[in-house]
């Protein structure tokens, strides 16, 4: 139990916020038929609602973590250079300090990064292994004429679960991949520290050293994503043996030492904007640095301002203070563990990133290609103006012929990012949740009327496949006697 979940007198363990709020941003709650409103002119994409609109976004922890006092104050200092500023060797010395690495580059965001390294290592008809994808990896790599093989273990889909570690690759699966397409039509492995679109859920340090047993007996490249290490290590640090008296910098500095490359959104390690590529191999670091000038910025920014370089050097040396990357995942554990104990189905163990709702457990009467994570999003925002995100079918696009391609999960990610959120936002999250559970007979399924031909989940549009919508909102003012 880490020392910042305290027991109250009552016996409960509750998460302690080991901050104060010295800044605020005005909330809104629109009464139910403006929300109503609302999401129907945003084609039922939680993407597309105006955030005037919302009352809690929990849309995405990506650009949406609040910064520090410390990242405020040092964006005053910044030197604004476009070649050469003392900005650039601030952020350089905090990426050796916290990956270990030696060679750095930075990029405008995290795609930014897998574009460039995919680019430069994916070959067409090669096949690159994973944990599981990343919407935006996944299209990098076919993008350069890649596929993507995601290597889970049997009981990483599985909703509920104890299993500590269900981000981990399947070793045995990766040898049998290696084998049917010959170690020289795979590029890299990529892993992905905290699997975004199955819950969050992390891979174990111990996992990893099997993988780089694998790579190293075949000759390939290990490539990293660390965007969401630190909820990783939070988890490695107390479910995984080894490493319980560890201090978290060391654990990342260990995973990291285990990749050949890695790469990160500084959106969620460092809670600003910007991005980097970053190894320890001087022809890896060659064969990707004439990319940045031609598609990013100059090698010393990178496509982002000198003020996000300077919080981004403060967020990476706190992205290894336990204080600060414990604060979502105890707040996810908080509300992952009352849901699953009323019944309401949701991924567990918890994970980081946010909680997640299987929407397959709580819409079971909707049929999967009525996208019933997309309506759930949209149904908890109409009752409650939370805005989630659709972390299933919708997020998949058509196979050659056409088809929905079912995704092997559907989930409603409601994402808590770091140090955002009350405990008692929190509670009108599981409060709004468990109405809408009990009333999740009245939800029906969307159909597309607007649908891109890649990452449709963007800026696609989707309308009700009935008038389920104005019988959800009738209920909710007849059982709370408001419209808020």
């Amino acid at each position: 139990m880490s020392d910042s979940m305290i027991k109250f007198a009552s016996g409960e363990y509750v998460p302690l916020e080991m901050h104060k709020v010295r800044v605020v941003q005005k909330l809104n709650l629109l009464p139910i038929e403006e929300r109503l409103k609302a999401v129907e002119g945003a084609g039922f994409n939680t993407f597309l609602l105006q955030n005037k609109d919302v009352f809690l976004d929990m849309l995405t922890d990506s650009g949406t973590n609040a910064m520090s006092d410390q990242q405020t104050a040092a964006m005053m200092v910044a030197d604004d250079a476009y070649a050469g500023s003392s900005s650039y060797t601030k952020l350089y010395e905090a990426v050796v300090e916290v990956f270990g690495t030696k060679y750095f580059l930075p990029v405008h965001q995290g795609r930014a990064a897998e574009h460039i390294i995919s680019q430069v290592f994916v070959k067409k008809d090669q096949t690159v292994p994973m944990n599981y994808h990343f919407t935006t990896t996944k299209a990098h790599i076919e993008l350069a004429g890649g596929k993507v093989s995601e290597l889970f273990t049997d009981d990483a889909l599985t909703i509920k679960s104890n299993v500590p570690f269900k981000g981990n690759i399947d070793i045995n699966k990766l040898r049998a991949l290696i084998k049917a397409k010959g170690k020289e039509q795979v590029p890299y492995i990529r892993m992905e520290a905290g699997t975004n679109l199955i819950g969050g859920q992390p891979f174990s340090i111990q996992n990893m050293r099997d993988v780089r047993k694998v790579a190293d007996e075949n000759g390939i490249l290990i490539v990293l994503d660390v965007s969401l290490a630190c909820e990783n290590i939070y988890f490695n640090k107390i479910r995984e043996e080894e490493f319980k008296n560890t201090p978290v910098k060391d654990i990342l500095l260990t995973m990291c030492g285990l990749a050949d490359i890695i790469y990160f959104s500084g959106r969620k390690i460092s809670c600003t904007r910007g991005g980097g590529i970053a190894t320890n191999n001087h022809a890896l670091y060659m064969a990707m640095r004439d990319l940045v000038p031609l598609f990013e910025g100059f090698l010393t920014y990178g496509g982002m301002s000198v003020r996000e370089i300077e919080a981004m050097a403060v967020g990476l040396r706190e992205s290894v203070d336990m204080n600060v990357i414990s604060h979502s995942p105890q707040f996810i554990k908080y509300l992952v563990e009352r849901l699953d104990a009323k019944g309401i189905p949701v991924v567990t163990p918890a994970g980081g990133l946010g909680c997640h709702l299987d929407a397959k457990g709580f819409l079971s009467h909707v049929p999967q290609l009525q996208y019933p994570a997309g309506a759930l999003a949209g149904a908890l925002y109409i009752i409650s103006g939370i805005r989630g995100m659709e972390r299933g079918t919708i997020s998949m696009d058509r196979d050659a012929q056409g088809n929905d391609v079912p995704s092997e999960v559907e989930l409603l990610r409601l994402a808590l990012p770091r140090r955002v959120f009350t405990l008692s936002q929190i509670k009108y999250v599981e409060d709004r949740v468990t109405w809408l559970y009990e009333n999740r007979k009245l939800v029906g399924g969307l159909k597309f009327v607007d649908e891109p031909k890649v990452l449709r989940f963007f800026v696609g549009r989707l309308a009700p496949t009935s008038d389920w919508t104005n019988t959800l909102v009738a209920k909710f003012k007849n059982d709370f006697g408001t419209s808020l």
